[in-house]
């Protein structure tokens, strides 16, 4: 089959990846993709916010499949555009996307199907806002309602920070996305990623991992899209699992559907875990990044199975194979990430890395001109492996980012610390 993914980060590389290994795939396109997934699959240059674009592309071009990567076209109704044409394809309606374009949407869903998440409170002006802030105190997050490209989150561990990304979002740092803000209890824990496929009736989990979200060693300095993650994530034992399912997930896969807005595609839960509960963070309405490198790494071939019978509405009748093993990605960033950052450094070395089912380079902001391998945006490699175990995942991670000659370029040193 011909198949479309839409992207051009290391989540889609990923994706690319697995797809390709399948021998369902005959001719794999991805739009508009970067440096390293030119390298298996062919690129094209759409504006995949444009749903009547994508669909004039696929007719053109007798595409079977599309899988959307990122939030952006889900939440503009690509996947509605694609649908609506006759086009078998993997992620939510614009509806359904709300889950992650709206953080007040998802609170009125917890509320409606009483899943255990964090107290909030919504604002649409700054006065009532730092006021309730001000009652409250600190520690305490605050969110943009909207999509802001990962970084719409600050947890304040001071009233002043609060009060700081208060004005911030009112005063259009974060732009549309900020006009709600949505303030909440600081839930103390330990965080993780659980990910589940539903076909709107279905719900079948796929996997966990952990993120690192801060840009510093020991879990320390701003916010990132995240520096590095591990799967399976040890925190979320299959008794947690099994929780989360039962009291978080599926009561919001029905409301949805009572809704009448059925959720398809992926789910992907944050979850707090603390004294043996966990409580939903946020939902997103797409696969991580970088967490999806590590679950590719471990999914293989059979991730596209997976997505077709989602997108087909037959998950009942599949289930996941795991090996028992352990996946670990360093995201490398270009110096200065998450702040400013310069682009254009060469990146030498990457053809003399091994590319394998247990190692890859998957490449997230990187571009090819003149031969040479370019950064092009603020994270820039995803460094993968497989192990027996997390520590000789990570062992053989770091042995293939030493090997990258970069100077520009930077990475965390402790990517898996938690589980090790």
């Amino acid at each position: 089959m011909n198949i479309l993914i839409l992207g051009s980060g290391g989540r889609e590389h990923a994706l690319a990846w697995a797809v390709k290994q399948n021998p369902k795939t005959d001719r794999l396109i991805v739009a508009p993709g970067n440096a390293g997934i030119a390298r298996l699959a062919d690129c094209a240059e759409i504006d995949i916010l444009d749903g009547a674009a994508v669909v004039a592309f696929c007719v053109e071009n007798a595409i079977d499949f599309v899988i959307i990567g990122p939030e952006a076209p889900l939440a503009a109704g690509v996947a509605d555009a694609t649908r609506a044409a006759g086009l078998l394809t993997f992620g939510p309606s614009a509806a359904a996307a709300r889950l992650e374009a709206s953080k007040a949407f998802t609170k009125d869903i917890c509320d409606a199907c009483a899943a255990p998440t964090a107290a909030y409170a919504r604002f649409t002006e700054p006065g009532p806002a730092r006021a309730y802030v001000q009652a409250q105190g600190a520690p305490i997050v605050v969110k943009a309602d909207g999509l802001a490209a990962g970084k719409g989150v600050i947890v304040a561990m001071t009233e002043a920070e609060a009060l700081a990304a208060l004005d911030d979002m009112f005063s259009g740092e974060f732009g549309a996305a900020g006009a709600e803000v949505v303030i909440e209890e600081f839930m103390a824990g330990e965080e993780a990623s659980f990910f589940i496929l539903t076909d709107g009736v279905n719900a079948l989990p796929i996997g966990t991992a952990q993120d690192h979200k801060r840009v510093g060693e020991g879990d320390t300095g701003p916010n990132t899209g995240g520096m590095g993650a591990y799967s399976p994530a040890p925190v979320l034992t299959p008794a947690l699992q099994a929780q989360a399912m039962e009291q978080i997930v599926l009561p919001t896969i029905r409301e949805m559907a009572r809704r009448g807005t059925p959720y398809q595609g992926v789910l992907y839960a944050g979850l707090m875990i603390e004294n043996g509960q966990c409580r939903l963070v946020e939902y997103n309405a797409r696969f991580g990044d970088p967490e999806t490198q590590v679950l590719m790494m471990r999914l293989g071939a059979q991730a596209l199975d997976l997505l077709l019978a989602c997108a087909e509405g037959r998950l009942d009748l599949n289930r996941v194979t795991w090996a028992e093993d352990h996946a670990l990605t360093v995201v490398m960033a270009a110096r200065g990430y998450p702040g400013a950052y310069a682009k254009g450094s060469a990146i030498r070395g990457l053809d003399a890395l091994p590319e394998s089912s247990s190692q890859m380079v998957f490449h997230a902001g990187t571009a090819e001109r003149d031969g040479q391998i370019l950064a092009a945006g603020g994270r820039v490699l995803n460094v993968t492996a497989r192990g027996a175990s997390l520590a000789e995942a990570q062992a053989r991670a770091y042995a293939m980012v030493d090997a990258i000659d970069w100077p520009d370029g930077f990475c965390r040193r402790d990517i898996g610390w938690r589980a090790l």
